[in-house]
């Protein structure tokens, strides 16, 4: 796991194939984000236990966050794409704000938000960002079990 978002711009792996890719323009798709992203992820054998103790579990929360950031801070349409190896997943969420780099929201008081990239970085291999073109990435790296 790392230890914190770098400053920097940083690129995934680049072996990971594409799965599957949601649209997001609004908050009220997040449920659908959430179902889809879910049903994906059993096709390939990693399950939703309603808990945060698996990696299904760990994906759609951090899926949640990082898409509800690009949804808040960012300009639409928000994408969300899943990856995958024969080894790992990774959640790409891509938003149209290059110019604003992902930044930890530190010393926030509980319940004020902010907190999408602490988790993100809690429950991932890796979290990283980058830019391209006028879209920013943001992804995390799981493994596959």
């Amino acid at each position: 796991m790392t230890s914190g978002l770098q400053s920097e711009s940083t690129y995934p792996p680049e072996e990971f194939e594409p799965v599957a890719r949601w649209v997001l323009d609004a908050p009220e798709q997040l449920a659908g984000l959430r179902a889809g992203l879910t049903e994906k992820l059993a096709e390939a054998g990693t399950h939703y236990t309603d808990g945060l103790t698996g990696v299904a579990d760990k994906m759609v929360l951090v899926a949640t966050e990082l898409a509800t950031n690009a949804i808040v801070h960012a300009l639409p349409p928000t994408v969300v794409q899943l990856l995958k190896t024969e080894d790992e997943f990774v959640l790409d969420v891509v938003d149209h704000t290059p110019d604003e780099v992902p930044e930890l929201s530190l010393g926030r008081p509980a319940g004020e938000g902010g907190l999408g990239l602490q988790i993100a970085l809690r429950m991932a291999l890796d979290v990283g960002w980058f830019t391209e073109g006028s879209a920013k990435h943001v992804w995390a790296r799981f493994e596959r079990q």
